[in-house]
């Protein structure tokens, strides 16, 4: 009991009421309080602790905290107080923290809208350009549709858009007139097998509707003849039928070329031709349009020299196919606008060709196409003219399997 009393007396005054602060001038001397048994110093009046039972803010925190400030942690307000810095990352005005990666992502948005929108429009324009012309059509005979995508790609002499300094500088002469100097026949497959490019020499003695058997570029220089009778006749031999026609002349090969910035060749032997316009040596070598036009062009080599000159055709038609379909060239506007404007001036297409029937030509160039020409059978000299006669069993299983979408078969490839 004793022990009880002596307590009560401690903490009585801990019990009484607050008395309310009276201000005091610098006479007036300090009152000093001792709490916890040390001295206590200032006039200020003794608070609860944070959580007491006598604390203002109860348990859950203290006076003047912002709701949901946990027990024990310092006050933001009140005059004199410490003050929380404003650690929030949350901009004035509400939202989330401010994130780099979403204007990175409108911009991306906004990049790949123009590019759209630019390829649209660049498809329209090219589209638009494409020189057509009426070079297939449907006749009774004519070979059924069969798997695959077949392509007829024809190189004229036609000197068309040159001028005669120019003319005198590729050493084409001034031969009046059409005649086809390069055809050649691409198939595409339907699945992941490799496209085949064949030639077809320009000597090859064929039949001709209307006119007998002749050489096959007769069937695009004769008076009634053209694109059309030139395809006509190739589906007739070959039981394929085209499906696409491209044509370019001698000044359109050069412009492409110069556009793509030459094109790499590996030159097999030195050649020396006056009439070609051309002096080159053996080895890999960058040709320019002029130079490459008179290394497609020359029959300076070989023993059979149409033969060597259709193997250079389809050595340059595959690289210069292939860069032009390169990253490096579509992907560059400085070269795939250049290229594309000097292709839609130079080349003509069927009327059912389109810019993206282009875009499948070069990229099944770009996948490494087997490269051949028609088996040849012998070379007789017929009404007073050198032409090709085929070897008719093998040039049958050759187009036999391409009309069935199947590889040729190695035996039948040129070596």
């Amino acid at each position: 009991m004793g022990d009880w009393q002596e307590d009560d007396d401690r903490t009585r005054a801990l019990r009484s009421p607050v008395p309310t602060p009276v201000a005091r001038d610098e006479t007036t001397p300090r009152a000093v309080s001792r709490v916890y048994g040390k001295a206590r110093q200032g006039s200020a009046p003794v608070r609860p602790l944070p959580g007491s039972p006598g604390s203002p803010a109860g348990p859950a925190g203290s006076a003047g905290s912002p709701p949901g400030t946990p027990p024990g942690a310092p006050s933001s307000g009140g005059k004199g107080g410490f003050r929380m810095p404003n650690m929030s990352l949350r901009p004035k005005g509400g939202g989330g923290p401010r994130r780099p990666g979403r204007w990175f992502l409108r911009i991306l948005a906004g990049l790949l809208v123009l590019l759209l929108v630019l390829a649209v429009g660049g498809y329209f324009t090219i589209d638009s350009r494409l020189k057509r012309i009426e070079a297939l059509g449907d006749y009774e005979g004519r070979p059924a549709d069969t798997p695959g995508t077949n392509w007829l790609l024809v190189g004229s002499d036609s000197r068309e858009g040159l001028t005669k300094a120019q003319r005198r500088k590729l050493a084409t002469g001034s031969s009046v007139g059409r005649r086809t100097d390069t055809m050649m026949l691409l198939h595409i497959p339907d699945g992941d097998g490799r496209p085949t490019l064949v030639s077809l020499p320009r000597d090859s003695y064929v039949p001709i509707d209307g006119h007998g058997s002749d050489k096959l570029n007769a069937a695009y220089a004769y008076s009634d003849g053209g694109p059309k009778l030139l395809a006509k006749t190739v589906e007739q031999v070959s039981g394929l039928r085209i499906d696409n026609y491209m044509e370019i002349g001698f000044g359109g090969f050069v412009g492409i070329v110069d556009a793509i910035g030459g094109v790499e060749i590996d030159v097999k032997q030195n050649i020396k031709d006056p009439k070609a316009g051309i002096n080159l040596k053996k080895g890999v070598q960058t040709l320019d349009g002029g130079t490459a036009l008179g290394y497609v062009r020359t029959r300076a080599t070989g023993a059979v020299p149409d033969f060597d000159r259709t193997q250079r055709q389809r050595q340059f038609f595959s690289a210069v196919v292939k860069k032009a379909a390169s990253p490096g060239v579509l992907l560059n506007p400085f070269t795939s606008v250049p290229l594309a404007f000097s292709a839609t001036d130079s080349v003509a297409v069927g009327t059912e060709t389109g810019s993206f029937d282009l875009l499948s030509l070069a990229l099944a160039m770009g996948d490494n196409p087997v490269t051949t020409v028609v088996p040849i059978g012998s070379l007789p000299t017929i009404n007073g003219q050198s032409v090709v006669k085929w070897d008719r069993e093998k040039a049958l299983r050759m187009f036999r399997a391409l009309a069935e979408d199947k590889p040729v078969p190695k035996d039948v490839l040129a070596k």
